[in-house]
């Protein structure tokens, strides 16, 4: 392949997160020889990259798509997350069965990528490929300015740390690579989790001092049209400031470090008006056009698959796992959540996302369809084919949400509730349940606290990727669960470590648990 001045032009006028072109455009330039397992692929030379605005474009969008790659394969953001939990059942994939069961090192193909990281250092590997060549694109192209490269900048440090915050939830211990050393890596062994996320704290607070409240909106840490674009091209679609202290809320609270946690949300909580965003209604959190259709600003941390943009894809969503008859011409779907524990999580009548009236029958479809029928059909997201939902036709367009506003509120709720700030943590649960139609939280009705927030979090973000973690670090504040108490205790929460990586890399170990 030849890469032009054309084919560049011809990239950076592409969906601004289009893995079918940008991801391939960046995995040309961020090939490297050794690199823990990720195989050579610098095939364009470097001489034709890195002269201009354009190509810092490119570079940063292919590592967005890069990211988005990595969340979506397998449908790994879910696995790892919602099906993991053990909540959801699955009739008819032997592989899926075998991750609710634990059993992460049966032998099927999906289990194999899922425990492999290339994806991920193929992230860090184009981070870091950016953070040493943009310079230079600053010494030949005087229209990248100053403000444009530090804002670039921040967002590829953000990311670089987020995939290794992520990577350390599902591994613990990962090799810690910040330099491209000219895309010839030498074998390291894994690096202690700690060490690691204490480095991706210090990331992501120095990438939030550079980061915008938001794009093309006259902010002042971000000048002007970004990248000539107006605000409504990247509302939703880029890392911000606010993006940045969410995340670090969540890494905080993953470590069981809750005053920053109840920090890092606080500063979400009081200048997300400032960011253009607010809480959303039950209607537009799952209608098919809402909340996960393409790109929204309320997406604090997303990753869009933009219809307009010609943008959708089969596979990497969520309702590739979900749906079926009567929302898509699909007969069984591949996880379903059981009536038992729908109507366990769903116990309060006036629940908008999901209640049963006196009758016993569905009083709306919000969350599930066919409730009735032996399987009852997850449809919270249900983004198909760009809005028209054609069920003969499975082409979807949600993004994936990795954090919105919601999740901060409960969150920062959950961080309070533990340090014994008791009556902020309820006027936050608050927030959510009136939200959702339900009454103000009621020791004598809802019982215990914590229990509520955990239950709250539990129903409002079904199916978003947060119930395996908010599971482990439930049951590292009050172990309950005898099975997760146990996985904590042995090392059993983490995944095991890629057969092919461990073959690959002398230098790296079995997680103790999968030994």
């Amino acid at each position: 392949m030849i890469m032009n001045k054309y084919t560049t032009n011809r990239l950076v006028t592409t969906s601004t997160l289009c893995i079918g072109v940008l991801v391939a455009f960046t995995l040309l330039l961020s090939g490297c020889k050794k690199m823990l397992d990720v195989d050579s692929s610098r095939i364009v030379g470097e001489k034709y990259m890195w002269n201009s605005l354009e190509d810092t474009r490119a570079a940063l969008m292919g590592t967005y798509g890069l990211m988005r790659a990595a969340l979506a394969d397998h449908n790994a953001h879910w696995l790892y997350g919602d099906v993991r939990a053990g909540e959801f059942a699955s009739p008819n994939r032997q592989d899926l069965r075998a991750i609710i069961a634990n059993d992460l090192t049966a032998s099927y193909p999906s289990l194999e990528a899922l425990s492999n990281w290339r994806r991920w250092y193929a992230v860090i590997n184009s981070a870091n490929i950016f953070l040493e060549r943009v310079p230079e694109v600053r010494e030949k192209d005087l229209r990248y300015s100053v403000n444009n490269m530090t804002v670039d900048i921040a967002q590829i440090r953000f990311l670089r740390a987020f995939a290794y915050f992520y990577m350390v939830r599902i591994w613990g211990d990962v090799p810690l690579i910040i330099s491209s050393h000219d895309g010839s890596f030498e074998n390291k062994p894994r690096e202690n989790q700690d060490k690691v996320l204490a480095w991706a704290e210090q990331e992501m607070l120095a990438a939030a001092l550079d980061l915008p409240y938001r794009y093309s909106a006259s902010d002042e840490q971000q000048q002007g049209d970004y990248y000539n674009e107006d605000s409504g091209r990247w509302d939703g679609a880029l890392a911000r400031k606010l993006t940045a202290y969410a995340v670090l809320a969540h890494l905080a609270a993953w470590q069981g470090n809750y005053p920053d946690a109840a920090n890092y949300s606080k500063f979400v909580l009081d200048d997300y008006a400032r960011a253009g965003m607010g809480y959303i209604s039950t209607g537009h959190l799952t209608d098919a056009n809402g909340f996960f259709f393409n790109k929204k600003t309320n997406q604090l941390f997303g990753f869009a698959f933009d219809w307009g943009h010609v943008d959708a894809s089969f596979t990497g969503h969520i309702e590739e796992l979900t749906l079926a008859e009567p929302v898509v011409n699909k007969q069984i779907p591949d996880i379903y959540l059981p009536k038992d524990s729908i109507i366990t999580i769903f116990n309060e009548a006036g629940d908008e996302r999901f209640a049963l009236d006196t009758l016993g029958t569905p009083v709306s479809e919000r969350y599930f369809s066919n409730y009735n029928g032996k399987y009852p059909i997850f449809s919270k997201i249900k983004c198909i084919m760009g809005g028209v939902n054609d069920p003969s036709f499975r082409i979807f367009t949600s993004a994936i949400v990795f954090t919105r506003l919601e999740d901060i509120t409960l969150l920062r709720a959950e961080a309070l509730a533990v340090l014994g700030e008791r009556q902020g943590a309820i006027n936050l649960l608050n927030e959510i349940r009136t939200r959702r139609g339900l009454d103000p939280y009621n020791e004598d009705i809802n019982g215990d606290l914590i229990n509520t927030i955990f239950l709250e979090r539990q129903r409002e973000l079904m199916g978003e990727g947060h119930r395996w973690y908010d599971l482990v670090r439930y049951n590292r504040i009050r172990p309950s669960h005898p099975m997760i108490g146990q996985l904590i205790t042995n090392g059993g929460i983490l995944w095991p470590v890629s057969r092919a990586l461990l073959t690959q890399n002398d230098q790296l170990t079995q997680n103790a648990y999968w030994q």
